[in-house]
């Protein structure tokens, strides 16, 4: 009798666990699909990406990862935080993914997933709309620009600085904006920053400033970002294929041209990064 009770207790332990393995089995992809949502951390402080307006989240982010929630069948819900907490906040599975987004460096992929780029980051300088004697990035030879203090950007304004035939003096800025009124002050003769930032400064007042052409420097990209698991590896085979049937449809270019004011190359595929 006693053996019989412990064969049935084990039938039922072993039917327990079939019916439970496929709801332990889901990975994030079907997760996210059963909640009916997508979560995304991000910084709601970084135009053109995700910024406020009237009260309300506004940006390139709001508008793409919309479009892509509607492929996917889910909706989306952004999680707004500091930028010192988003990638600590990924890790610890407080959302799905990073919505920042983030230049894509070697150092960052060993850690991180990335999407396919949505953004060109390469640095490109921003000027006054008067200032017809600077038509080219080599043209800052011998005159005041300024980037933002401890960024990857003002290190790469740097090391281009510093190859040019006369000395040029780069200020450090912690608000870009004080930068960007420097240059209407005529305190500085331009800015270097990601193109996609000043594109979007250019894009918001056109009399005031405008892009030289062209970037400059390594060339880097603007994607999102997720954990490095095959837990994610379902959600980013679906995001980049969102991603390809928006840029095939012309979609993806018309999101930059509203938010940028350009269309922008970027890969197709996965890449080596130059940083």
């Amino acid at each position: 009798m006693r053996i019989k009770s412990l064969i049935n207790a084990c039938a039922m332990t072993l039917t327990m666990t079939l019916m439970a393995a496929p709801v332990h089995a889901q990975d994030l992809l079907a997760r996210i699909k059963n909640a009916g949502e997508l979560v995304v951390g991000t910084e709601m402080q970084f135009a053109p990406f995700d910024f406020h307006e009237n009260g309300q989240q506004t940006g390139f982010n709001k508008d793409l990862f919309g479009a892509v929630a509607e492929k996917l069948g889910v909706k989306v819900r952004f999680i707004d935080l500091p930028w010192p907490s988003v990638l600590p906040g990924l890790d610890a599975s407080k959302f799905d993914m990073g919505g920042g987004p983030i230049l894509v460096t070697q150092a960052r992929k060993e850690r991180y997933a990335f999407t396919l780029p949505v953004a060109d980051g390469t640095v490109a300088l921003l000027k006054s709309a008067k200032n017809d004697a600077l038509q080219k990035p080599e043209d800052i030879a011998g005159l005041t620009v300024g980037g933002s203090k401890g960024s990857a950007q003002l290190e790469q304004l740097k090391t281009f600085a510093a190859t040019l035939p006369k000395p040029v003096e780069v200020r450090e800025y912690v608000d870009n904006n004080q930068a960007y009124a420097d240059i209407v002050s005529g305190r500085l003769a331009a800015v270097g920053n990601s193109i996609t930032n000043i594109a979007y400064v250019a894009k918001q007042r056109p009399k005031m400033f405008q892009v030289v052409q062209p970037p400059f420097g390594k060339k880097v990209y603007f994607a999102y970002f997720m954990r490095k698991d095959e837990d994610s590896r379902s959600l980013l085979e679906a995001f980049n294929k969102a991603l390809g049937e928006m840029r095939a449809d012309g979609s993806l270019a018309k999101l930059q041209q509203k938010w940028f004011g350009m269309e922008m190359d970027v890969p197709t595929a996965d890449f080596q990064p130059e940083v």
